[in-house]
């Protein structure tokens, strides 16, 4: 068994079959998201989610059969918590919400890691000189060879190492406008990455996220335990719950490989 990876079956074939083929005994889902908890900060200046009862186990007591309850849970979060997917309603008024997007733009997609780790442009603005801070951009020469049309292209940049840390929110790694362009032009079909932000915080144009949402093309951030995955020949799943009029919402990112 792979380290970290609880095994797992893709069990939609099997509706009346009473045992599992053994072709598909060597199958691995693995989880690539954050955990939501009360108070955590995903990004800076953003107020962390409030999770607390709406009605206790103790309160639920009294509304039903003795030895019965419930909990019923209340939450208070900005939608940018955790790992989350962006739509295009995110940045582009007129682009499709989340509850707009297609199953097929976000589930059993066929991925592709891009290892992006230690090949970073590393470069100093003058600001950041001055602060000491390191750019760490990812260029379209990192993409280089690889095909992405219909993919989930996912970027690892191991950042998500730092995850919880003040480390997270400086310096983060990002996709250049160049990468940007290359994977809109070339047909992928999402784009995700473990790290702070896909964009430059400092690059108020947010040239990635314009250009990927702008074709179309969700992104996933804030992911993680990418270094498990195969670069090739795995599933991956990505879908926010269907609310309307909502740009971006958490989900439960993970991938299905053998």
């Amino acid at each position: 068994m792979i380290q970290g990876v609880a095994p797992g079956y893709y069990i939609s074939r099997l509706r009346h079959e009473n045992a599992v083929p053994q072709n598909l005994m060597a199958k691995y889902l693995l989880d690539l998201s954050h955990n939501i908890e009360h108070g955590l900060i995903t990004y800076k200046g953003l107020p962390a989610p409030i999770i607390c009862d709406f009605l206790s186990r103790e309160e639920s007591k009294q509304h039903y059969a003795p030895g019965t309850q419930f909990q019923i849970g209340k939450t208070e979060m900005v939608a940018n918590s955790g790992t989350y997917l962006d739509s295009p309603f995110h940045r582009y008024e007129d682009g499709k919400d989340l509850s707009e997007l297609e199953l097929a733009s976000l589930a059993d997609l066929d991925g592709v890691v891009v290892r992006a780790k230690g090949k970073e442009v590393r470069a100093k603005s003058q600001e950041q000189r001055a602060k000491g801070e390191e750019l760490r951009a990812i260029d379209s020469t990192v993409f280089e060879g690889i095909e992405v049309r219909g993919k989930a292209v996912l970027i690892h940049t191991g950042w998500d190492a730092h995850w919880r840390t003040d480390k997270y929110f400086e310096g983060h790694p990002f996709l250049t406008k160049d990468a940007a362009q290359l994977l809109a032009s070339q047909g992928a079909a999402l784009v995700g990455i473990d790290s702070y932000n896909i964009d430059d915080t400092a690059d108020l144009s947010r040239p990635a996220h314009s250009i990927l949402l702008g074709a179309g093309i969700p992104i996933v951030e804030h992911m993680c335990s990418l270094d498990q995955l195969p670069d090739q020949q795995f599933k991956f799943f990505a879908v926010p719950v269907k609310v309307k009029g909502m740009g971006t919402f958490p989900v439960r990112a993970f991938a299905i490989f053998e």
